[in-house]
């Protein structure tokens, strides 16, 4: 059986599919290796989402090409971007995302010098799955492939497509299996979680089957916009207030300016993202809040830029995600007029990410003599490890305790990104 290396790129739904990819390949003889160099074949999982990421991965492909080796292209690019693929690796084969289950036959097919492609498929369900994880501690748990919008800017809908939502049941158990294996954390992951609906399942109720699962562990609910956040707000609440519930809530904006949703095509006004965290910060204390920003979207103004500002002055955030806008290829937005300068662009990302740091160190500067647990799951720099307290706060310890280990902690000082902590005691494994 061919030797494969899997590499990956990408948000947390590619990295799981990498992780199914290695355990489906796994399941049927295959090693997997450390290295390209060990490897008959390698295995490349793509982003698209951005204009920089697509250029380092494109860079990344030509060398594996120009190197000799025998590749599968998978995860967005090949079926987003297919020409792209077929200009810089006119041999290698392709798996698309909903193609996923295909990939042991593919890399067989590789490794004997077929080309094949797979591009065409309908999304699995990729509940119960074989998996590989990268992390002991992390289960990364897909419940959903596509979604509703339909975003101008937004290339990933073209490999990705509408929404499909996972069954319930499989969902549930294969984090149960997760937790029984020693998972201490359950990422709800999809590219809109609260969109999620299957057979009249929503949501709240499926994080509430998963909180029921016997055992230690948290659960991080991922990614949602703010129109399908908002009809089921009251019983999201209650979600978050579960036991085992991360206080996270991630909801992206991507400007300040309801003109400027509108030409994005995103489904909410300003208004009602505020209701969601308005809602939602009254009803849970210490609730961390993540957003995301696009600068420079075709024909912002400076005063519409402005607007963002202001959002993140008010929003104070925990968390966010800053892009400049890069017209993807086949979206609407790459063909609207009023395209900004690159220059402006980069000096509105500059601006924007000044603000925010000096916000994120007042928000941060709160939890300075804070105790309480938090669950070890990441290691971190010079032998410390990084610990998430109730609010998914990043806490950097230096501990004797393992990963997947919950520690109580006396935080000391804060930086922008993380809060600085000592160990006070073990409390758990």
């Amino acid at each position: 059986m061919p030797r494969v290396y899997v590499e990956v790129y990408g948000c947390s739904a590619n990295q799981a599919d990498a992780e199914i990819a290695s355990g489906l390949l796994i399941e049927a003889g295959h090693l997997l290796v450390g290295s390209e160099e060990e490897a008959d074949v390698s295995v490349v999982l793509t982003c698209v989402v951005k204009t920089p990421t697509e250029i380092k991965i494109a860079r990344r492909l030509r060398e594996l090409v120009v190197a000799g080796r025998k590749v599968v292209i998978a995860g967005c690019m090949p079926k987003a971007l297919r020409s792209l693929v077929e200009e810089i690796a006119p041999n290698a084969s392709m798996v698309g995302p909903d193609d996923l289950v295909m990939m042991s036959e593919a890399v067989e097919k590789t490794c004997k010098g077929r080309r094949v492609i797979f591009l065409d498929g309908s999304s699995p369900d990729r509940t119960l799955l074989p998996r590989e994880r990268h992390s002991g501690v992390i289960h990364i748990a897909p419940i959903a492939s596509g979604c509703l919008g339909n975003c101008s800017y937004c290339i990933v809908k073209m490999a990705r497509g509408r929404l499909h939502s996972f069954p319930t049941e499989g969902i549930v158990e294969d984090a149960r299996r997760a937790v029984q294996s020693g998972c201490k954390e359950i990422w709800v992951t999809a590219e809109d979680t609260a969109a999620y609906d299957s057979n009249g399942v929503r949501l709240p109720e499926l994080v509430e089957r998963i909180n029921g699962i016997d055992g230690r562990f948290m659960i991080r609910i991922g990614m949602m916009t703010p129109n399908t956040a908002l009809p089921i707000i009251d019983s999201l609440v209650d979600s978050f207030k579960l036991e085992k519930v991360f206080r996270f809530l991630h909801v992206p904006v991507q400007s300040g300016n309801d003109e400027v949703l509108s030409l994005m095509r995103r489904k909410y006004t300003i208004k009602e993202f505020k209701e969601v965290i308005e809602v939602g910060r009254a009803a849970i204390p210490n609730l961390s809040i993540s957003t995301d920003l696009i600068c420079g979207f075709p024909s912002e103004t400076e005063a519409q830029f402005k607007d963002s500002l202001s959002l993140v002055e008010w929003l104070k955030p925990d968390s966010v995600n800053i892009s400049r806008f890069w017209p993807r290829p086949g979206t609407e937005a790459a063909g609207l007029e009023g395209q900004i300068h690159g220059r402006t662009t980069k000096d509105r990302s500059r601006r924007l990410n000044e603000l925010w740091r000096r916000v994120q160190m007042g928000v941060n500067k709160r939890w300075i003599g804070w105790e309480g647990e938090v669950l070890l799951d990441e290691e971190g720099h010079s032998g410390a490890k990084v610990g998430r307290n109730a609010s998914y706060k990043a806490v950097v310890i230096r501990t004797e305790a393992q990963l997947g280990d919950s520690i109580k902690v006396r935080v000391n000082k804060v930086g922008r990104g993380f809060l600085f902590g000592e160990e006070i005691s073990k409390t758990s494994v």
